[in-house]
């Protein structure tokens, strides 16, 4: 009766050893446990891409860390963890896997506040607010011709026509010279402090000359700056900043180390 009952718990404390090593692992292969923590890790990796982890896709991954676990073995079994190849490969690897982690620890410690961001908003809105000016211009390489086309709009004739045919800016000249809207600073100095002159409707009197050459220059609307919101921009400014901070810092390290 005893031994019975010996057998009996004996049984019970191996199944429930089996129920927490299968809790812990995902699958026994060729007598090796292969870890939850691995199907975890692909887990992890698959979300951050934006793809769902259904029951669907988490089959598939456990289907794919037990087939990985098959090659690793069948590998080790051939003898191909002494290899050289494999140790290079294994340096590299761990070397990569160490700057990722590194570039990691720096942006949690010096991770881009809200009033930094506040901060750069406001200096873009400040350096593209005011107007925007919505232009056309015709550019051509000599005064006399820009003189020409002038005497032709003032008599009657099409800008829009005039620029697809001879403006040397092939971009805006295929949609009649139209540059749409933009703040003046977008410009070279020359052509704004022209266009700045003019109101809606109007167009340069003169040929405006500049490094490209000379242009003609006709405003069609002006409007305040349309500029997108805080938080429209709030992801673009904190990887800017990120991205400069993290320069600075790789940098720093380069400089500060001593190379013979």
């Amino acid at each position: 009766m005893k031994k019975q009952l010996l057998l009996v718990c004996a049984a019970a404390l191996m199944a429930v050893t089996a129920q927490s090593a299968l809790a812990q692992n995902i699958a026994i292969v060729n007598g090796k446990a292969v870890p939850k923590a691995r199907l975890d890790a692909l887990a992890q990796q698959v979300a951050k891409s934006g793809r769902p982890v259904t029951p669907d896709v988490q089959a598939q991954m456990r289907e794919a860390v037990i087939v990985r676990e098959i090659f690793v073995q069948e590998a080790e079994k051939l003898g191909l963890v002494g290899s050289d190849d494999f140790k290079s490969q294994m340096e590299i690897a761990r070397q990569s896997i160490l700057i990722t982690s590194l570039i990691e620890d720096f942006k949690k410690k010096n991770a881009v506040t809200d009033a930094e961001l506040k901060g750069e908003y406001d200096k873009f809105s400040a350096a593209n607010g005011g107007k925007e000016y919505k232009a056309r211009h015709i550019l051509v390489e000599k005064e006399a011709e820009a003189k020409a086309i002038i005497a032709s709009l003032k008599k009657g004739g099409k800008f829009e026509d005039i620029a697809k045919k001879q403006s040397k800016d092939s971009g805006s000249g295929a949609n009649g010279g139209d540059l749409d809207w933009a703040n003046p600073s977008s410009y070279v100095a020359e052509f704004t402090q022209a266009m700045l002159k003019l109101n809606k409707g109007q167009m340069t009197d003169a040929p405006v000359k500049t490094q490209f050459g000379f242009h003609i220059i006709r405003v069609d609307d002006i409007r305040n700056a349309q500029l997108p919101s805080f938080d429209e921009l709030k992801p673009q400014i904190a990887q800017q900043i990120e991205q400069q901070r993290l320069g600075a810092y790789q940098q720093g390290l380069r400089d500060k180390a001593k190379v013979e």
